[in-house]
């Protein structure tokens, strides 16, 4: 009977320690572990929704960001509903593998629940001196502001801008901008800011030449690829 019990302990322990294991590997991780932890290893996170991108085949690619730097979750499985009720501010819980994809770090294969928590919205980070340098990318997928940049043609036709789908008008528009002698390309993302949108319109309007202050989400696509969400002539 004392064999049989000890063993019965022993087994109980051993589920225990596993069971601990188990929820150790869900622990929320702090933004510099996360930025620490191997591409292709499972992540938890806790941010709060700054921007919604896309809803598609009920999945959602969403901006995050807490107090110390940001996530972009991509392709999360949520239904309509859910998603729509995912307003700005609120915070999420996120569990899923970090991953990359030309230069973009993203949590891919995610599953999410909201946590109770006041909302919170970032104020954009100025990162006008940072374009060009190593340090920018710190800031990946943060809402950031670059101010006083100039518009420069896109193209050979000497366009202020392009459109992706340049008949239907139902996709990104890309533009370029200098400052200091060096030239980067950003663009309006359609599912996050659509035609309708003033940021669209405002690139539309563009002139080359024009001196422009914008605001976005710091994209990473084979470098600094700001998805712009406003845009406004420099005073």
């Amino acid at each position: 009977m004392k064999k049989f019990l000890a063993f019965a302990l022993a087994m109980m322990m051993l589920a225990l320690t596993a069971c601990a294991v188990a929820e150790d590997t869900k622990t929320v991780m702090s933004h510099a572990d996360y930025v620490a932890a191997e591409l292709e290893t499972e992540v938890t996170v806790e941010a709060y929704v700054q921007a919604k991108q896309s809803w598609w085949d009920n999945k959602a690619t969403i901006y995050t960001q807490d107090e110390d730097g940001a996530y972009f979750i991509y392709n999360m499985p949520i239904s309509q509903e859910e998603y729509d009720a995912l307003v700005p501010g609120t915070k999420i819980r996120v569990t899923g593998y970090k991953s990359e994809w030309s230069g973009e770090v993203e949590i891919t294969d995610a599953e999410y629940e909201v946590v109770e928590a006041d909302p919170f919205i970032a104020e954009a980070v100025d990162v006008t001196d940072l374009l060009g340098k190593d340090e920018l990318i710190d800031h990946q997928n943060e809402l950031v502001s670059v101010k006083g940049v100039t518009v420069e043609a896109y193209d050979e036709s000497g366009a202020a801008f392009a459109y992706k789908d340049p008949v239907g008008k139902t996709d990104d528009l890309y533009f370029k901008v200098s400052k200091d002698g060096e030239t980067y390309e950003f663009c309006v993302e359609f599912y996050l800011c659509g035609q309708d949108t003033d940021v669209y319109k405002a690139v539309e309007a563009l002139n080359v030449g024009d001196v422009i202050d914008l605001e976005g989400f710091l994209y990473w696509y084979n470098g600094a690829n700001l998805q712009a969400t406003v845009l406004t002539l420099a005073e």
